[in-house]
């Protein structure tokens, strides 16, 4: 059995923190840098190597991880390890959030600077980093990505989607998109309810069920989209769009704001004028990307 590969770990944050103690309890010997040292006290109790900058952090392994608040803190940190040459020759596997054009720049960059580049979308909080629930996007170099698997496999399923080095970011903007979309939806039910003087806790619990029968309809539009289908018996563009202006009266009745819900109006009015009145609602995601 090959030996744990070496690893660098830039910025120990909660989910870098989470990340480089997976690899240390993992066998990987570690050497890490963050900019507030004593962050770095725990981890080197246990074995890890705290290294003064991110240059000799970086010197220290062929591969480092990092992790870091902005795309722009990650631009100051890596700034003066490029300037002492110490990353050519090594792999930057960066999980820093960020959009995939960002993500590109970041790329070009590494390369102009001798080193190969992956970059990563965690889809995990860091107390679920190391389990069967956290799962990482990533996208690159296919053969960093290759060659490294057993280490990324521990911080969760690694799912590579494509040399892109935008991808993961835009799979990982997806998701957020989603989630926040149900969030802000929730947050609305939740005030409309509120705003009667009820309580909101046996309601939350009717809403997470009502919510979670609703989550096969994402896949189902999924193919749809593929295959350029939309017709459904279901719940059409045309009954969404007769109901929509009841909900939005009700939250005006109760004296709520409607500006997360008022984007629905102009593009269930798009889709009656193009002729869709009987399409699923799969039909508003090909909308919006023409």
């Amino acid at each position: 059995m090959p030996e744990p590969t070496p690893v660098t770990f830039l910025g120990l944050g909660n989910m870098g923190h989470a990340l480089a103690s997976t690899a240390l309890a993992a066998g990987h010997p570690i050497t890490v840098w963050n900019r507030t040292p004593s962050r770095t006290t725990g981890l080197a109790e246990q074995g890890a190597t705290p290294a003064p900058t991110p240059a000799e952090a970086v010197a220290a392994t062929d591969l480092t991880l990092v992790c870091l608040l902005t795309d722009e803190t990650v631009a100051e940190v890596l700034a003066p390890v490029a300037e002492s040459g110490a990353l050519k020759g090594k792999t930057l596997v960066n999980v820093t959030n960020s959009t995939p054009e960002q993500a590109r720049q970041r790329a070009s960059w590494a390369q102009a600077q001798g080193a190969t580049y992956l970059d990563g979308g965690i889809m995990a909080i860091p107390q679920l980093i190391g389990t069967p629930h956290s799962y990482i996007y990533y996208s690159g170099d296919e053969q960093a990505f290759t060659t490294h698997r057993p280490l990324l496999a521990r911080f969760g399923d690694p799912r590579y989607v494509g040399t892109d080095p935008g991808l993961a970011s835009l799979y990982d903007m997806a998701l957020l998109t989603g989630m926040y979309g149900l969030f802000t939806g929730a947050a609305q039910a939740l005030a409309l309810i509120r705003s009667a003087g009820l309580p909101t806790t046996d309601f939350a619990e009717q809403l997470q069920q009502f919510l979670i029968g609703m989550t096969a309809a994402p896949a189902a539009w999924g193919k749809s989209l593929d295959a350029d289908t939309h017709a459904t018996a279901v719940s059409t563009i045309a009954v969404n769009h007769a109901a929509l202006p009841n909900l939005l009266a009700t939250h005006r009745d109760q004296g709520l704001p409607v500006d997360l819900l008022t984007g629905l109006q102009p593009l269930l009015d798009r889709a009656i004028a193009e002729g869709h009145a009987t399409d699923g609602l799969s039909r508003l995601a090909e909308l919006l990307t023409r």
